[in-house]
């Protein structure tokens, strides 16, 4: 958890430095980039080592990185010398994730156990997004265990409307009966 949350701080920042300059999709695109040049092995390995110079780093950066915003080269930087490159897919994720919610869409991670038509992923969507008051982004996962119904992720909320969730909640208010 703390792991997020740090993610989150950096992400919030970043977000708020490309929203005051209306910059939104650069940032996100420098983002990629970054993620892409550091997610090469060789490059991985040489930017986390502790023998290499900071200098370095930056300079071996700098030309893979040609056209990035120098904040965000700058960005990069700092996650080095705090040793949290590791995070940079976290922090993109997060960054994702407030640039959607600026824009009203809502990510819902929805569980079935039999993958939805379009029909349907379109209906639920709908319903869901009236519920959230935001334009909903659906992916389907299938689960056997659902065994009927199914279980929406939205955020941090979960809305069990799977039949094994509907029987659990029926079992703790008839257990709850008896006192």
């Amino acid at each position: 958890m703390a792991r997020r949350a740090v993610a989150r701080r950096y992400a919030q920042a970043v977000f708020e430095i490309a929203l005051e300059s209306n910059e939104l999709d650069r940032w996100q695109a420098d983002l990629e980039k970054i993620l892409q040049a550091i997610g090469e092995p060789e490059v991985r390995g040489f930017l986390e080592s502790s023998r290499v110079p900071l200098e370095a780093k930056q300079k071996l950066l700098a030309g893979q990185l040609k056209g990035c915003h120098p904040l965000a080269l700058n960005f990069v930087y700092l996650l080095i010398s705090r040793e949290l490159l590791g995070m940079m897919e976290d922090i993109i994720g997060e960054y994702r994730r407030l640039l959607d919610s600026h824009r009203g869409i809502q990510a819902v991670e929805v569980t079935t156990v039999v993958p939805l038509s379009e029909d349907e992923k379109e209906r639920l969507a709908r319903q869901l997004g009236s519920l959230v008051g935001k334009k909903v982004v659906l992916e389907n996962n299938v689960d056997r265990g659902v065994v009927g119904g199914f279980k929406a992720r939205i955020g941090d909320r979960l809305l069990d409307g799977s039949i094994a969730g509907r029987l659990e909640a029926l079992r703790r208010e008839l257990a709850g009966m008896k006192r």
